[in-house]
């Protein structure tokens, strides 16, 4: 490394650090003050770069990439508060939950969940289902539909998990096609299959 890229590279992280403590010292004052209503932050996983949001009732959106992470920003201020903020420190619980999940030492999560964004009786129904398939087990969409008495629902248990705003924590990509395929994920089909590979252990 040359002195100058090594300069560029120091002043860059000195950069980073003082961001980093200005958005702390905002997300306290605005906590303080009662102004944040949504805590943000972005996490790296092997899904890619995960949007993480809590609310003081619990997390409120897990969001990947490739649906939009500004766009969901965006639906959090219209539909549960404009007061969002970038508060990296409230979701630490989150973080390590996540991160424990990832590297195979947690087989569920333990955090509170906010179903704001989940519209609809039978659709808070199916994502508290969704957290209890358990670890490794798939569960097909009829299958669903039958334990929460409404057979033949299969089409509106596909719906509820397509509208999911909780992947992962409420662990829609456990739930499959009758014929055992895969089927929609909200993070694309290759992320689906790689949760179910490492739940396998496979």
């Amino acid at each position: 490394m040359t002195d100058t890229s090594a300069f560029s590279a120091a002043a860059d992280a000195r950069e980073r650090r003082t961001r980093t403590a200005r958005e702390a010292r905002l997300a306290a004052a605005a906590s303080d003050a009662g102004l944040l209503d949504v805590a943000y932050a972005v996490l790296d996983s092997p899904a890619g770069p995960l949007l993480a949001a809590a609310t003081p009732a619990g997390v409120v959106r897990i969001a990947f990439a490739c649906e939009g992470h500004d766009a969901e920003l965006e639906r959090l201020a219209g539909e549960v508060s404009p007061r969002v903020l970038r508060a990296p420190a409230r979701l630490d619980d989150v973080a390590r939950q996540l991160d424990e999940y990832f590297e195979g030492r947690r087989h569920g999560f333990d955090l509170p969940m906010d179903l704001a964004l989940v519209h609809g009786a039978f659709r808070c129904r199916v994502v508290q289902h969704l957290t209890r398939i358990p670890y490794g087990a798939t569960e097909s969409y009829g299958t669903i539909a039958g334990l929460l008495d409404r057979p033949g629902a299969a089409r509106a248990v596909g719906t509820a998990c397509a509208r999911n705003p909780l992947p992962i924590v409420a662990a829609c990509h456990r739930v499959v096609r009758g014929d055992g395929s895969v089927g929609q994920y909200a993070g694309g089909s290759d992320v689906k299959r790689m949760l179910l590979a490492m739940e396998s252990g496979a």
